[in-house]
């Protein structure tokens, strides 16, 4: 993890020289200067985690300064502790109203020093923790499924999560990856650290190596000085959706990042040592996409240590209804309505569905009932789907995986052989070669039903 970023400010070069030597003696980064104006320029950029003020500066003195950061608090939300050579009950009394953390009197000794700094660097720290937790308004949803295809994700997740490899989730929107690269977090030797998330898709060219890498004030005319996410996600994961979007440009960036676990901020002279486990999602097929030049290779192998498939919902019918009552259940307290429940012929219905938008859709489609419906049992006639047949042709005309490929033989020739037998399960586990049990396995993870 990053070592605190400290600046002191001091017009005294004997006590700039001495601090700065004790805090890098003790693992700090130190940056020194002589003046209030000075200390406003550093603090626009964004770099430190605390600052030692002093309270009489030439120009502008060190309370102008806290007022100034009061009124327009910097990047970072840095810690202030105010030092003084001239202190006063009413100096620090207004320091401490204006924001200071602690206020130490000239001549200052190294262990009052340190215990201040590391004690204001820990109140920091679990302020932002607590800033980041009410933003966490909705607690994360569960990995939910009793499928084959879940259960072996979650032993998946449980051997590879502790491990510090980077991670790359395949699977269709919608399919949960966003859930998979939450539990390998949680998890992993990093749970304690953030979860830093970024959307490639969503931002264009132009603003993304300012969100991912940060940048400092000035950078461009008008540019507001911006912490980036691999600075935010320092000692944690940062989590990179549908990074088959990425431009060749800014994938050139990425790797050069993973390489060294160093970015440099836009505007930056100098760059920023970060300690971040990557995990990266895709709904593309990237292989694919590198023979096109669509994505670097040398990339993919970066990213691609561990990979993980997420299934899409109609290869797991069985968890359909698990899913259903339990959209149904959070939105019915979200809303404040009466706990739902499905019909079996409305299970049926779900069940017969292909899901084109996966888990996310089922999901909304649950929104929809509990907002729409007062009555508590949701029968078939109550459920808005599109016509199964139109949505399986949508599924169709995108490019089938080889697993699909194989998975529709094999429903179908099922298929035939039910109808050879009348749909006599037993017979037909023999024409088959299968167990009873195991034939019907293999139908429930097919989507086929005993009456087809």
């Amino acid at each position: 993890m990053t070592n605190p970023r400290i600046l002191i400010v001091d017009d005294e070069p004997g006590i700039r020289e001495s601090l700065s030597g004790i805090l890098q003696d003790e693992g700090f980064q130190v940056h020194a200067v002589a003046t209030g104006e000075e200390c406003l320029e550093e603090l626009a950029k964004g770099l430190y985690d605390a600052v030692l003020l002093d309270v009489w500066l030439p120009g502008m003195d060190g309370l102008a300064v806290l007022e100034r950061a009061r009124q327009e608090p910097p990047p970072g939300s840095p810690v202030f502790i105010m030092i003084s050579g001239h202190g006063s009950i009413e100096s620090a009394v207004r320091a401490t109203k204006l924001g200071a953390f602690d206020f130490l009197e000239k001549p200052l000794t190294i262990e009052k020093v340190l215990v201040v700094l590391r004690n204001a660097l820990e109140q920091r720290r679990l302020e932002m923790e607590v800033r980041e937790l009410r933003q966490a308004v909705r607690p994360k949803p569960e990995l939910i499924g009793e499928s084959v295809p879940i259960k072996a994700l979650r032993q998946q997740i449980a051997l590879m999560a502790g491990t510090n490899g980077r991670v790359l989730i395949y699977g269709e929107s919608g399919t949960g990856k966003e859930l998979v690269a939450h539990a390998i977090h949680a998890q992993s030797a990093r749970a304690e650290g953030p979860f830093v998330e970024v959307n490639c898709a969503a931002l264009p060219d132009d603003l993304i190596e300012a969100e991912l890498f940060g940048q400092r004030a000035g950078a461009v005319p008008g540019a507001a000085a911006k912490i980036g996410k691999f600075e935010k996600a320092d000692g944690g994961t940062l989590f990179l959706d549908e990074v088959g979007d990425m431009s060749l440009r800014m994938q050139a960036k990425l790797l050069r990042v993973l390489d060294e676990q160093r970015i440099e901020p836009v505007g930056a002279g100098e760059p920023v040592q970060v300690d971040v486990r990557v995990i990266a999602s895709t709904n593309k097929n990237l292989e694919e996409e590198i023979e096109k030049g669509n994505f670097r290779e040398d990339l993919f192998y970066r990213l691609n240590v561990i990979p993980f498939e997420v299934p899409p919902l109609r290869e797991r019918v069985e968890d359909i209804p698990l899913l259903a009552d339990h959209f149904l259940r959070e939105f019915a307290q979200a809303y404040g309505r009466k706990r739902k429940e499905l019909t079996p012929e409305a299970v049926r219905v779900l069940q017969e569905y292909p899901w084109p938008g996966n888990v996310r859709e089922l999901r909304n489609l649950m929104e929809r009932l509990v907002i729409m419906y007062p009555q508590t049992r949701i029968d078939a006639r109550h459920i808005p789907l599109p016509s199964s047949r139109r949505a399986a042709e949508r599924i169709r005309e995108r490019p089938a995986s080889l697993q699909e490929v194989r998975q529709e033989a094999e429903r179908k020739y099922i298929l035939k052989k039910l109808d050879e037998t009348g749909g006599n399960i037993t017979r037909t586990a023999e024409l088959l070669g299968l167990e009873r049990s195991n034939l019907y396995k293999k139908m429930r993870a097919l989507g086929i039903l005993p009456k087809e």
